[in-house]
């Protein structure tokens, strides 16, 4: 072994450095992933799919999922298992010409890539190994050159790539073989194999059985019911990956909102209780960790998905259904929703339950436990925003607009769902009663209602334009196409009606009240699934009609959305795709970025000022106090007893903080110093607040401190320090 390595260093040394030219210097440093490259690479795997038939688009498929399969489960795992330390670090005269990554030097993943690649491309297209070889055996000497990986690196990066593409193909093609014949009979039939031989376009059709047209037509159905169940397994089986591998930190609201499923109670200043419970619960089971926090969001967005596919293929077949489902993974405002757990996500679950039930309910054999049900749902989602509430006046607009539905009026369904709706806001009613209605008093600055009514239209183009990037541009065109046009059309007057009275009211009313004052995006979440469903029933006799006009618009959106949820999760991606960096002021992550980094600075900035570690933190914002307190790690474990971490001193309830006496720093750490920390725009300011400065004898300047990410400043922090509170 030790004449191994030195052989590799040897090796290395006279690539890295005796070899070194300035001609290389220029030609190998794009081949580590430049944006126009990786880029090029994008722009050639949707010309295969889209002009390169059967075949262009098997290779496309089983590429992909090979090289995510063999990246994920063996690459990363053996970089981690090995742990080898690169020779930018180990090796002083190595010459460095690109960034290092954080992972081990062994295996290369770049040359596993590549070379797996190469082994499937050559199987589907055999021409290419006189390029594709010779490119994979450049980018692998480039890997030695730019001084990041040993050539034992390459040499094993490039066994396991093969490796993983021969197991890739043959593992696909088996799992095809066996769960494709057994799931999806039909298209199996059609396509029995995923690995062409040379000669072949696509294999020749498998013998398939004589069957009846009605027999066909069940199977279509059970198929396209298939798929779309596969598809949300995939779904969230990412989305828990993504989750669990802490991409971005916890934003304000997550965790502020975390802090006080530490102090559980009946209702909360600003919001119902049901987020506390629920990170209570989830943090319970997985760790005051941010998969812990974040557990949830995928798992109430795979049933909800579960949930519309079983509706709209009552309603429109299983075909349809299918196509609702990928709609939905190509609605950024839901993507985020999926990801970032808020009292969003909640709401838009027994929204969608509520609707569900309640559609069974307005039936003419719609039962008692029906409305029951279709209470509880609407209490909860009471529990989860006050929106919830709106789900009453909705249900009246549709027994308004459709008689049949109002023999329920004369039953007493409705009226024990109203009863058990009344039960669940109890607890909010209670902690109100308690507290002088302060939840009312903030709702309504909140909205703006004691602000005169003149109507402006500065809000309600910006609310347009936010709305028309976050529901996706295709289809939120569609959805107002279908709100204005399903009365005339084929949709079933009695679905459609009620699927407008469940999200249009709640959108438009909204929309209207933008001409009084600023409405934020998220507000309308609820009536994003309805009017999805709605979208759907209205255009689906049209598309049918009109394959050739509508299906580009269709494919467009759901690809263009389901690329730009993937962006939003990680903006990085855009860096490696077209080699610049996206600024900061238009990086929609920013407000996830850099937090954990923040608090670790801050918690060195507060050990090195402490004497005797009693200095305290005051925040500006109660969701920065929030986020300190779950990334400082003394903060997160002060949190059972005395705080470490306090939002600024206010006379008046602006948050929760307000009601726990322990966090009244001004009462119990009198002559105590504290550090004051000031975020963002707020530095724009002259100093500390007044009626924070005055609860000290002297505020000092310390200056401020930019936080870094990516090599951007994503946050720059304006420190002071507050000596002795009197």
């Amino acid at each position: 072994m030790s004449w191994l390595q030195s052989l590799d260093l040897s090796v290395f040394r006279f690539i890295n450095t005796k070899l070194a030219n300035p001609v290389f210097d220029v030609l190998m440093p794009p081949l580590a992933g430049s944006g126009w490259f990786i880029l090029s690479v994008i722009l050639l795997g949707i010309a295969l799919i889209w002009k390169g038939g059967v075949r262009g688009r098997l290779f496309v498929a089983v590429l992909a999922i090979t090289l995510a399969l063999g990246d994920g489960l063996v690459i990363n795992q053996v970089k981690r298992a090995v742990d080898r330390v690169r020779p930018s670090l180990d090796v002083p005269s190595a010459r460095i010409l690109v960034g290092v990554g954080s992972a081990g030097s062994m295996p290369s993943g770049h040359a596993a890539i590549w070379f797996a690649s190469v082994f499937i491309a050559y199987v589907y297209y055999r021409p290419t190994r006189f390029f594709m070889v010779p490119l994979a055996i450049l980018i692998a000497f480039s890997r030695i050159y730019l001084g990041v990986h040993y050539p034992s690196d390459v040499l094993a990066g490039a066994i396991l790539g093969c490796g993983n593409a021969a197991m890739g193909m043959w593992g696909l093609n088996a799992l095809w073989r066996t769960a494709g014949r057994r799931y999806f009979p039909l298209w199996w039939e059609r396509l029995p194999r995923v690995v062409l031989r040379p000669d072949e376009e696509r294999p020749p059709p498998a013998l398939a059985p004589h069957r009846t047209l009605a027999d066909r037509k069940f199977l279509v159905e059970k198929q396209w019911f298939r798929l779309a169940h596969v598809v949300i397994l995939v779904v969230l089986a990412a989305r828990l990956i993504y989750v669990g591998g802490s991409r971005i930190d916890l934003s304000e609201d997550e965790a502020y909102q975390w802090v006080w499923s530490k102090h559980l109670d009946i209702s909360y200043y600003s919001k119902p209780p049901l987020i506390a419970w629920a990170h209570f619960g989830s943090t319970y089971l997985w760790g005051d960790r941010e998969f812990g926090v974040r557990f949830l969001p995928p798992i109430i967005a795979t049933i909800i998905a579960l949930v519309l596919v079983r509706l709209m293929r009552q309603w429109a077949g299983a075909r349809p259904a299918f196509f609702t489902i990928l709609i939905l993974l190509a609605t950024p405002l839901l993507d985020v929703g999926a990801i970032l757990m808020t009292i969003d996500p909640l709401l838009v679950l027994f929204w969608t339950a509520a609707m569900t039930t309640g559609w069974r309910a307005v039936q003419p054999t719609g039962t008692v436990a029906d409305w029951l049900l279709t209470g509880l749902w609407t209490g909860l989602a009471f529990l989860s925003k006050y929106t919830g509430a709106l789900l009453v006046p909705c249900f009246a607009f549709y027994f308004l607009l459709w008689r049949p539905a109002r023999v329920q009026l004369r039953r007493p369904g409705p009226w024990v769902g109203l009863i058990v709706l009344l039960i669940c806001t109890l607890p909010v009613v209670i902690w109100n009663s308690r507290h002088e209605w302060v939840t009312l008093t903030h709702v309504s600055e909140n909205a703006k209602l004691g602000k005169p009514w003149e109507p402006t239209l500065r809000y309600f183009f910006e609310f347009l334009g936010a709305e028309f990037g976050l529901l996706n541009p295709v289809f939120f065109v569609a959805m107002l196409l279908a709100m204005a046009l399903f009365w005339r059309s084929g949709v079933d007057r009695a679905v459609g009606r009620y699927l407008f009275c469940l999200g249009a009211p709640l959108f438009l009313g909204y929309w209207l009240y933008t001409l009084h004052s600023r409405v934020q995006p998220n507000w309308i979440a609820a009536s994003v699934v309805p009017l999805i469903c709605l979208m759907v029933l209205y255009w689906r006799d049209g598309w049918m009609a009109s394959l050739i006009r509508l299906k580009p618009w269709l494919t467009g959106g759901i690809v263009g959305g389901i690329v730009v949820g993937v962006l939003l999760m990680d903006t990085s991606l855009i860096t490696r795709m077209t080699g610049a960096k996206l600024p900061v002021k238009l990086d929609p992550t920013r407000r996830v970025r850099g937090i954990e980094k923040m608090a670790r600075l801050i918690e060195a900035e507060r050990r090195q000022l402490a004497a005797h570690d009693d200095l305290f933190i005051v925040t500006s914002h109660y969701g920065l106090a929030g986020q300190f307190s779950f990334y400082i790690p003394k903060a997160k474990a002060a949190l059972s007893g005395r705080p470490l971490v306090y939002p600024r001193y206010s006379r008046t309830p602006r948050n929760q903080f307000f009601f726990w006496p322990e966090y009244r720093y001004w009462e119990t750490r009198k002559g105590e110093t504290a550090l004051y920390v000031m975020l963002g725009d707020e530095t724009k300011q002259r100093g500390v607040p007044d009626e924070v400065a005055a609860q000290f004898e002297k505020v000092e300047d310390l200056g401020s401190r930019e936080i870094l990410d990516r090599g951007q400043v994503v946050h720059l922090v304006q420190l002071y320090l507050l000596k002795n509170l009197r």
